[in-house]
């Protein structure tokens, strides 16, 4: 197979980004194209977390046990909103039929190799030139009277399982911010976070610092053979290869090229909120699904699962619930002091895994539906299918996310 030489990723998110960044490692000339500008999906309002330890398929028994009537209780933490379209239905139907415990297991087993290797690839890029603040911190876990750390705990061993370290211990009583509700907190060492704006732009402008092109406004139409070889059609650009990293958006140009696997939105929510004594690690309240992770001198809060169109508007009744449901387990906050308010749509396939390697045509490679972990194994994916583009020989660590596996 001829080495690529030129390399059109469409998508400018963590994960293209990522992509783009390793192969000019390989060589390649890259040009990153994308509907609206860096960052612009999933990427710039999430929590923030680097924590690989905590990347599970999100279909699993527990989640299924909340049942229909979470999903449609308006302010839930995970709940369908809007049209439910066919799309929707196939995706429900596959996320039920894999929320089984052997499946998940099988899920986490698969990955297990990107988590063991996920920090490692954000150092390559720290050390590499990209600009951007990677911090380490003990993550805390909160959990209130009437829930229990067990499940996360059998999560955690199970990514120790799967190859990953991962050091945590667990303790009761209060301790500030978390209030007096919150009675049993897990610490987990070895983990990061960012300012996932900030590092995206850092990534992007590192890309074009060696070289590379972003093209924010493309309209990306299909991808096929032309005089000269693959291009893509709406905003014509050329390639030896094309890797498509456009997170909820990604059915309508992949779909053609044989992935058949629904990638339906979930949307989260966020904000900025200001804080009467400073936090320096992430904390995450699991009985509401609600991230707090410092964010400059103010703290970025994150939340909901909100299963809806990629597109739809923007409802500030979604985050007004995330904020609610977390005013009475942490003290400090000034919940009146709201910035920055957010919607972005993470890409969620029915076995919870992403969709990483070639597509049907020749040349062409998907790197897509990592749900809400876009961000943590953005870098290793781009690492791993740029040496799998790169040397035209299959990464065994990507095997379990066949872009054209079955549902």
């Amino acid at each position: 197979m001829r080495k690529p030489q030129r390399v059109v990723i469409v998508g400018a998110g963590a994960v293209g980004l990522s992509c783009a960044w390793f192969l000019q490692e390989h060589g390649a000339d890259v040009v990153v194209l994308d509907r609206s500008g860096v960052g612009a999906g999933a990427s710039w309002g999430n929590a923030g977390y680097v924590s690989p330890a905590m990347a599970a398929p999100l279909p699993e028994p527990a989640l299924l046990r909340e049942g229909i009537r979470s999903l449609l209780t308006p302010g839930s933490p995970v709940s369908v909103s809007g049209r439910v379209s066919a799309s929707m239905l196939a995706f429900l139907a596959g996320f039920t039929r894999n929320s089984t415990a052997a499946r998940w297991r099988r899920g986490m087993a698969a990955l297990g190799p990107l988590g063991r290797d996920s920090i490692p690839a954000f150092d390559e890029l720290v050390s590499g030139g990209v600009a951007a603040e990677v911090r380490e911190g003990t993550y805390r876990v909160g959990f209130a009277a009437g829930h229990h750390p067990a499940g996360l705990e059998h999560e955690l061993e199970t990514a120790r399982e799967a190859g990953q370290t991962v050091p945590f211990r667990s303790t009761s009583g209060h301790e500030p911010p978390f209030s007096s509700r919150i009675t049993q907190i897990v610490h987990l060492d070895g983990q990061r976070f960012v300012a996932p704006g900030q590092f995206v732009d850092a990534l992007a402008d590192s890309v074009t610092k060696r070289g590379g092109e972003i093209v924010e406004g493309a309209q990306v139409r299909s991808i096929g053979f032309g005089q000269g070889g693959l291009q893509v059609t709406g905003t014509p650009y050329r390639g030896d290869a094309v890797v498509l990293a456009t997170g909820a958006w990604l059915p309508e140009l992949a779909r053609p090229l044989g992935v058949r696997t629904p990638v339906q939105a979930g949307r989260g929510y966020s904000c900025s909120v200001s804080w009467d004594r400073p936090i320096t690690t992430p904390i995450y309240l699991p009985g509401v699904r609600v991230a707090i992770t410092p964010y400059g001198n103010r703290v970025r809060v994150a939340g909901t699962m909100e299963i809806a169109h990629r597109d739809a508007p923007f409802d500030r009744a979604r985050l007004d619930a995330v904020l609610r449901s977390a005013r009475p387990l942490v003290e400090g906050a000034d919940w009146d002091d709201v910035q920055e308010p957010w919607v972005g749509a993470r890409p969620l396939t029915p076995d919870g895994l992403p969709l990483i390697g070639p597509a049907k045509m020749e040349g062409v490679h998907i790197a897509g539906g990592h749900g809400m972990w876009g961000l943590t194994l953005g870098p290793i994916t781009g690492k791993l299918l740029a040496q799998q583009i790169m040397s035209g020989i299959a990464v065994p660590e990507l095997a379990p996310f066949d872009p054209l596996r079955s549902r």
